[in-house]
């Protein structure tokens, strides 16, 4: 039967789906601020388009008992934002959202996030799962976990060489600054590659830590034009 569109939540109570919402706009902007060798992605607070399957308004928390039990699904949703010029900032997508009331927390699967920089730089995060807290402090990347931001050139000419991220599991501590995983990780900068067992990233010290058997390639880079041989 179709949600009465008439109906709406209790004067003062905003809807769970759009607290929901919020968070997960939030959560992917922090995820940038703190963490920028993963880019999680840039997600500025803002007004946000579901592309279809808005859930219908729930009644009160304390109208409702905790439950294990998903309380709503999106499915086959999207989330833009824009910034003040219209330019779009960042595109979240997915097959289904699930919110578990019982720990507060957001699950997506097939989980598609694209952003730009102010500079118009692309990041790209995929995974089967992507899982956040209730306050956006945590978030994982479960299964084919892959972090993409593009190569570019920064105001001074440099090439700033495409960096890739790619394993079964990355969990991110925002707050903290701090991304780990205990599965393997393969880093890959430019054409040089990094692989671990374990992988730990602490954003404060700028110091990437991979455990168990190493492995690196280092592809030499060509010699200017002109210079020495």
């Amino acid at each position: 039967m179709a949600a009465n569109p008439a109906l709406g939540p209790p004067a003062g109570v905003v809807p769970a789906w759009r607290n929901a919402l919020d968070r997960v706009s939030l959560l992917w902007e922090r995820t940038a601020i703190y963490i920028p060798v993963l880019m999680m992605g840039v997600l500025a607070l803002g007004t946000y388009w579901l592309v279809r399957n808005t859930p219908a308004s729930l009644p009160p928390e304390g109208q409702r008992a905790v439950s294990a039990e998903p309380d709503y699904y999106m499915r086959k949703f999207g989330i833009k934002t824009f910034d003040d010029a219209g330019r779009l900032k960042s595109d979240v997508s997915g097959a289904e959202l699930r919110h578990y009331p019982d720990t507060d927390t957001l699950e997506i699967d097939q989980a598609l996030i694209r952003s730009y920089s102010l500079e118009g730089r692309l990041t790209t995060s995929t995974g089967n799962r992507a899982l956040t807290n209730a306050d956006g402090s945590e978030v994982q990347l479960i299964g084919n976990a892959r972090v993409v931001r593009e190569a570019a050139v920064n105001a001074a000419g440099q090439e700033i060489p495409r960096l890739e991220f790619q394993g079964e599991f990355l969990h991110v501590f925002v707050n903290e600054e701090r991304a780990k995983s205990h599965l393997p990780v393969v880093i890959t900068r430019g054409s040089d590659q990094f692989a671990g067992d374990t992988f730990a990233y602490d954003n404060l010290d700028r110091v990437a830590d991979l455990k168990g058997r190493v492995k690196g390639v280092l592809v030499p880079r060509k010699a200017p034009a002109g210079g020495a041989p």
